[in-house]
This record gives C-alpha cells, structure tokens and sequence, in this order.
C-alpha cells in the first residue's frame, strides 16, 4: 500500500469540497481530493441533482403535441447526459492539471484522525493530513414501506433521470421540493402523475394563498395530488406496481409504471469509520459541526449536505467559504453569518421565497403590511404576457415600522432570478419604497416591484 503525505484532504468531489481543494491548490498547499465514484466528479449538481433536473424542466416544456413522448424524453435524456458528461470531464480535468492536486478515485475509509484509507481499482492508497474536509453528499431515501425497496418499478430521482424510458403512469411518494419539481417534468413529458403526500397539506410551510396559486399551477398540467395518504404497501404485478395506502381510513391504491421515493435525502456517512477518527455523527447520521464547520476533531471540517444543513449547492459553496476564512483567512466567518437565504421550486413559473411568510411575520411579533399581486395583473411586467407565461403572483411582507423586507413569495416567470435582488435588498436594509421607486430595465421581471410595492394590502398588529 502506497502512502501520500498532504496539507489538505478533501473527502468528496462535491462543490464545496472541490472549491476548498482548488483554492488551496492553487495557493500551493498539497491537497489530496479523494472520490469514490468517476461518474460523480464535481459532486451531485452537475451529475444528478441540478444540472440534469433542470434540464429536463428545459426539455420537457419544449416538446410539442406532435411529438412522440417517449422518443422526445428519450432523446432528452440522451442530450442532458451529453452535458453532465461535459461538466464531468471539466472538473476532472480542472483537478488533474493542478500541479498540486492529486485526484483518488475509491472509497474512503478513516483509519485515525489524521489517516484515510482510499481503495482505488488499482490498489489502496493510504493517505495523512493535517486538515481534512469531508463533503461526501447525501443520498436518497427509500422508506421502510412493504414491498417498495424490493419493487422492481421503484426508482430514485437519480435512477429516473438515468433511464431512456418514460413511465406512462408515475406514482410520487412525497410532495417536497423534489417530488413537486418530478411531477411538473415528468407531466410535461407526457407521463400520468399521481403525488400521494402522508400530510394534510402540501406546500404547508408557505402561506396559504402561495401554496394553493402553486397548486393549481400543478393540477392545471395535469397533476393529481392525494393528501392524507399513509403508504402502507407496494405490490408487483405483471404489467403494473400497485401502490397502497390509507386515507381517512379507507384502504385504496394507484397502478404505476414506475415509483418515485421522493421523502429526502440523507447524509452519505456510512462506510466512512468516522469512529476512528473520533467524529461524532447525529440520529440522522449527519456529522456534527460548529458554527465554524469543524468536527468534533478540530482539524476535520464538514461541509454541504454531509453536515445536516440546508441541501442545496449554494449552501455548500458558502461553506467552502466558511472552511478557507478558518484555514488563511481572519477566522471570524460562520455559518451563523447567512441572512436571507433563498430557494427555488422549478416548476413552471418557478416558485421562488425567502425570509418570512405572513404567518411567521406576525408570529415573531412583527407588525406587517403585504403587497400581493397576480402576475396577470401586474402593469409594469411585460414580460410575463412577452414569454406567454402569466400564471403566478408575487408577494412582498413588510415590516410596517421599518419599512424593511421580511420575506417574499415570488410564483412567476424569472421568479428563481428576481429572489436574488429581494434577498440582496433584505441583507443590506433596502426598504421596499426603495426597491419600488429603482430603476429597472424594461422589459424585465424586476420591474414587477414598481407596480406591486405600490399596493400594500393591510397592516396589523403583532400576534399575541
């Protein structure tokens, strides 16, 4: 077994691993960058999370009446492993071309706190660091249901965006981010969707105004959602899976081409003997970090969504950010730092929010006004009629005090840009008059804020 003496491991070629590897490389350090999987350089977005799902919402809203489904999604699977195929090859090569960056692809496995194992096709490599950073991703969960992890039509979203073949009936179990993302795409294409979801609501953390304009926006394209459906069964048939569930104590099922297990993601931590190494993981199996990012063992960082945080790609590029300022930098940059962070649902339009709803406004004791508007009627965004895309609203909650953003719900067209201009207003105080009385270029979406800053529906006094 062969041994390699690094400044830096990173454990993982997800984006904040490679940026820390990169970084550092670049500065000089002897940085070793260990993946387990060549089809997964550059981590979960550019090969099965963001790159290839928002491509397919690309590719699916393309298709038109006259074209086949299947040979439109075949050939669009085709098209977006071409890319991912390039992103792959784009950041093997941006590593291996680092003169002081070595690239292990096989398995890690701590054998100390300074010492990983890596089992390469070619022979184990053993390698000791001073600092090392774990960034090992998450996975998809399958739930402990009956008869769905021995389901011969059950997928993963990973499994789905692999596969040349559409499912002429789709069965969703789930209604987060993902699932609804899966269930628009996959309408699109021309697949039967059914989403069952155990809770009474879906979309429940958003005001409710927003989830049922999102809702319908869904069952427009054909989505059915059941609520208050308990997966208890999956059963193979010859031509169909049977998928069944409870619902207000009634005993009922759906056929399926092709099950989906779209109920979360968990940190990849297994396998890698944190014990050894003295990290302590949580009942998720996430591991343990400070504010700061450091592990129970103060020279062991992790970042993304191995740490439990916040599973999106930006998150774990800011935690890069956070693991340099420790290394080279003044050391007083946190996790605790981020302020309005936004997400995005793609579907079409896309549901973009940040900060606070209504509800959670009034809750933390705010007086609040909201300007609401639907897109349709928004005068000063033509856009929306230019694209043909008038579905949707957008609403603002305002402090009534302050005159300051606390939050926004944006269901509309460029909806996942225009967030980024209201999280920036919220960071550095901007007050809605001001975001509403700027400048914007026209035709854009932004310029929506001129005309629904300029209705402010009501004001109240805080909850309790």
């Amino acid at each position: 077994m062969s041994t390699i003496h690094a400044d830096v491991l990173v454990v993982g070629f997800g984006k904040g691993g490679k940026t820390v590897a990169a970084k550092l490389g670049k500065q000089g350090k002897k940085v070793v960058l260990a993946e387990q999987s060549d089809q997964m350089y550059g981590g979960t977005c550019p090969n099965v999370g963001c790159v290839p799902t928002k491509a397919l919402v690309h590719h699916s809203r393309k298709r038109r009446p006259e074209d086949s489904p299947q040979e439109w999604y075949a050939r669009s699977v085709r098209e977006i492993h071409e890319l991912t195929s390039k992103f792959r090859a784009g950041n093997r090569e941006a590593m291996e071309n680092a003169e002081t960056i070595t690239l292990l692809t096989g398995r890690a496995r701590f054998t100390g706190p300074h010492t990983v194992e890596v089992a390469q096709a070619g022979g184990d490599v053993t390698v000791t660091a001073e600092t090392i950073v774990v960034n090992t991703g998450s996975e998809p969960i399958v739930p402990d249901v009956p008869g769905l992890r021995d389901s011969k039509r059950l997928v993963t979203s990973t499994d789905l965006i692999h596969s040349p073949d559409l499912p002429e009936r789709l069965v969703i179990i789930g209604a987060g981010y993902l699932g609804l993302e899966f269930a628009s795409i996959y309408g699109w294409f021309g697949s039967r969707v059914t989403v069952l979801e155990a809770a009474p609501d879906i979309l429940g953390r958003l005001d409710e105004d927003v989830a049922e304009a999102t809702l319908d926006v869904l069952r427009g394209e054909g989505v059915e959602f059941v609520t208050r459906a308990e997966v208890t069964e999956v059963r193979d048939g010859l031509s169909q899976t049977d998928v069944v569930y409870e619902r207000d104590g009634r005993r009922e099922s759906v056929g399926a081409d092709a099950v989906l297990a779209a109920t979360g993601r968990a940190p990849v931590t297994r396998g890698l003997n944190l014990e050894a190494a003295g990290v302590r993981t949580d009942g998720r199996g996430a591991i343990v970090v400070d504010e700061r990012l450091r592990t129970s063992q103060p020279h062991i960082f992790a970042l993304g969504d191995v740490n439990g945080g916040p599973q999106f790609t930006y998150i774990s590029l800011d935690d890069s950010r956070v693991v340099l300022d420790q290394l080279n930098g003044s050391g007083r940059r946190a996790t605790t730092d981020r302020v309005a962070i936004p997400m995005t649902l793609f579907i079409t339009p896309p549901l973009a929010t940040v900060g606070f709803n209504e509800r959670e406004a009034r809750a933390a004791g705010h007086r609040v006004k909201v300007a609401k508007q639907a897109v349709a009627d928004i005068v000063a965004m033509p856009r929306a009629h230019v694209v043909e895309e008038t579905r949707g609203l957008v609403k603002f909650v305002i402090d009534a005090d302050t005159d300051e953003i606390l939050g926004a719900a944006l269901l509309s067209i460029d909806a996942q840009e225009i967030v980024n201009t209201v999280a920036l207003a919220m960071r550095h105080h901007v007050t809605a008059a001001e975001l509403r009385d700027a400048v914007y270029t026209h035709p854009s979406s932004t310029e929506a804020f001129n005309d629904v800053l300029a209705t402010i529906a009501h004001t109240d006094e805080p909850a309790g």
